[in-house]
């Protein structure tokens, strides 16, 4: 690599970023174009990448065209393409256009709204993008949101706010050195694992979160959750918060929010209504069921990043309570006051981060580009062809899915005849390695009922049904005698 000399103290010459921002952006069009022809899920070797890197930061600066070249030949082959089309794994993100001008742009920006006055027009785009969002979901008005970076950080927020709630002093007491009840959130055996590490990380633990038993469709069973919260009242655990599922993980399933939303209001418990996949699907006119209820939650959490369209990071919570948050958070010491007082919002005062990154942008541009119509078109388009890859998957002698499709993931198996279960499994896990060992499809697995099923989840801007078409073909390609036998 080459030294570049430059002046001392200054940054890039306004001309010298021009010229490689547009070689950058050149990249950037010639990448979403073609992305599609590379491998999907990247074949290096776990240490192959960081043996390629100098051990040490370079004493003096280098050329950019030289770091571009090594961003080229060094990093991309070592990334695993989330934006690819036959990208199955996990839900979908979409770095769309529009969103990639939208990040752009706040980079250039490079502002920290934490206060009103530190952001005014980022402090208010938000608040009426928020709204946007709220009226395209069909949620009703007086909700409030903010954007965080991800659901984890979401849903950690609304549980600290729901512990606030509960009216425990742990905002000035804590919880240590105290004699205070156990503390419970209650869930679905279907739930994230973000509950879990939200329990850890606010001192409720592992063993805080209580498994509630699903239907027959994985969805949370409204009679057992009540039957829990009474038992652990009547044991001296205090109930903290319910967790309903708009879409979970392993299986899509949605919660009976509205039953449950009932439940938590006869028994005056917080709910929070994770959406962060599923509730996405609103945006389609026909399909806002799938928040039913979720009017009458505390909080929700849904993200922008996974289903529409924005790059990653973009989570949004929304709160028919955003005092208890506030009075959850809200710290200000002497140098953060400022003469706006409470006029206005100060997004620093409803969550744990002090800065504030202009995250609203990119979601702004992404609903403007679209629109609503453009937006509820493409979520409709992957909720058909998974139903599609279903009905395939159904028909195929030796195949079945394993979980309803009420949105655009699709759980299923290979098991041919006299095969026991840990034979299926095995089987499976051979099916999954070898289409992902291609390159043209990522896929993931989970565990439904004890056994392993592959996740197969559609989401991407650039998918269409020839890519659904080619990754089932692999699929039925690595179950084949041929293929068992090679």
């Amino acid at each position: 690599m080459t030294g570049h000399s430059r002046p001392r103290g200054a940054d890039m010459p306004p001309e010298e970023f021009r010229r490689h921002a547009h070689a950058a952006v050149d990249w950037m069009a010639d990448y979403l174009a073609n992305v599609g022809e590379l491998p999907v899920l990247s074949p290096v070797r776990p240490g192959e990448t960081a043996a390629k890197l100098p051990p040490s930061a370079p004493q003096h600066g280098e050329a950019v065209e030289d770091i571009l070249r090594d961003f080229r030949d060094v990093i991309v082959p070592g990334v695993t393409h989330w934006n690819h089309p036959s990208f199955f794994a996990y839900f979908a993100i979409t770095g769309s256009g529009p969103g990639i001008l939208g990040e752009m742009l706040t980079a250039a920006l490079n502002t920290n709204a934490m206060l009103w006055r530190t952001g005014p027009a980022q402090t208010e785009l938000e608040e009426r993008t928020l709204d946007w969002l709220r009226q395209m979901m069909g949620l009703p008005e007086g909700l409030h949101g903010t954007i965080h970076d991800t659901a984890s950080i979401s849903t950690l927020i609304a549980l600290a706010a729901a512990r606030e709630a509960a009216g425990l002093g742990v905002r000035e007491e804590g919880l240590s050195g105290r004699d205070l009840p156990r503390l419970r959130v209650y869930a679905s055996r279907e739930v994230h694992s973000s509950i879990d590490k939200a329990g850890v990380t606010l001192g409720i633990g592992m063993q805080g979160t209580r498994k509630i038993d699903t239907d027959g469709e994985f969805r949370m069973d409204p009679a057992a959750l009540e039957a829990a919260i009474e038992q652990d009242r009547a044991a001296g655990i205090r109930p903290l918060a319910v967790v309903a599922t708009t879409g979970t993980t392993s299986t899509s399933s949605i919660d009976p929010v509205r039953r449950i939303a009932e439940v938590c209001r006869r028994l005056d418990v917080w709910l929070h209504v994770d959406a962060a996949y599923g509730g996405s699907a609103a945006l389609v006119p026909e399909m806002r069921h799938v928040l039913d209820g979720a009017e009458l939650a505390d909080s929700l959490v849904v993200n922008p990043h996974k289903w529409m369209f924005v790059p990653v990071d973009c989570s949004v919570l929304y709160t028919r309570r955003p005092d208890v948050v506030r009075r959850a958070f809200s710290v200000v010491p002497e140098y953060l006051l400022t003469p706006e007082g409470e006029t206005v919002t100060n997004l620093m005062d409803y969550g744990p981060a002090l800065g504030k990154r202009f995250r609203a942008l990119k979601l702004w541009m992404v609903l403007r580009y679209f629109g609503a119509e453009g937006m509820a078109e493409r979520i409709r388009e992957h909720c058909r062809l998974a139903r599609e890859l279903a009905g395939w998957i159904g028909a195929e002698p030796g195949w079945e899915v394993m979980a309803p499709v009420p949105l655009s993931l699709v759980v299923f198996r290979h098991r041919p005849h006299g095969m026991d279960d840990a034979q299926v499994d095995a089987l499976n896990e051979r099916i999954m390695a070898a289409v992902n060992a291609t390159g043209r499809a990522y896929l993931s697995h989970t565990r439904v009922n004890g056994r392993l099923v592959l996740r197969f989840a559609i989401g991407n801007l650039g998918t269409t049904e020839e890519h659904v078409r080619d990754a089932w073909k692999l699929l039925r390609d690595a179950a084949s005698p041929e293929a068992a036998s090679s």
